[in-house]
C-alpha cells in the first residue's frame, strides 16, 4: 500500500504528514484493500482547489476536498483525451484526494474542533469517495456519514 503526500510549501509546517498517512491507510485497512494500492494527498490552498473544482465540476469555487478516482486512468476535463495509460505495474492507481488547508482551517473554528481534527475527516471523507462511498442518495449518504464517523473515532487514537 502506498500514500503519497503531497503539501504545497505554505503549509507544510501546518500538517503532520505521518498523520495525514495514518489516516488514509486506517481507511484503506478498514476496506480490506490489497497491498498493491496507491493514493495521492495532496493539501494545498484555495486558488488551486478553487481551479481543480471549476475544470472539474465546472464548479468556480473554493471547497475543502476533491477526490479525483483514478480507476487505472488520469483524471480528464471534459472532452480531453487521455493524455497517457498507467504502466502495467501491477497496481492499482485508485486516485487522489486534495484537500484545501484554508477551508479545513476555516471549517475547524466552524465546528468548534482542531484543524488535525478537520484534516482528518476530509481524508476520510475523500478516500471513501475513492473506495466507491457516495452521498447523493439519503441511504448512501447515511451509510458514508456512519462509516465516517467510525473512521474519525479511531483516528483520534492517532494523537
Amino acid at each position: 500500500m502506498e500514500v503519497s503526500i503531497l503539501i504545497d510549501d505554505e503549509f507544510e509546517q501546518k500538517v503532520d504528514p505521518v498523520f495525514l498517512k495514518r489516516v488514509a491507510e486506517l481507511v484503506l485497512d478498514d476496506a480490506r484493500q490489497k497491498d498493491n494500492i496507491e493514493i495521492e494527498l495532496v493539501v494545498t490552498g484555495d486558488d488551486q482547489i478553487r481551479q481543480l473544482n471549476s475544470e472539474y465540476r465546472d464548479i468556480d469555487t473554493t471547497t475543502d476536498v476533491l477526490s479525483f478516482a483514478m480507476a487505472n486512468e488520469p483524471p480528464l476535463a471534459k472532452g480531453e483525451p487521455p493524455a497517457f495509460t498507467w504502466p502495467d505495474d501491477g497496481v492499482e492507481h485508485l486516485g487522489e484526494v486534495v484537500i484545501s488547508f484554508p477551508q479545513a482551517a476555516r471549517q475547524a473554528e466552524e465546528h468548534g474542533c482542531s484543524i488535525t481534527r478537520e484534516i482528518a475527516t476530509l481524508i476520510i471523507h475523500g478516500v471513501l469517495h475513492l473506495l466507491g462511498y457516495d452521498h447523493e442518495e439519503e441511504k448512501e449518504a447515511f451509510d458514508m456519514e456512519q462509516k465516517e464517523e467510525l473512521l474519525l473515532k479511531r483516528a483520534e487514537e492517532f494523537k
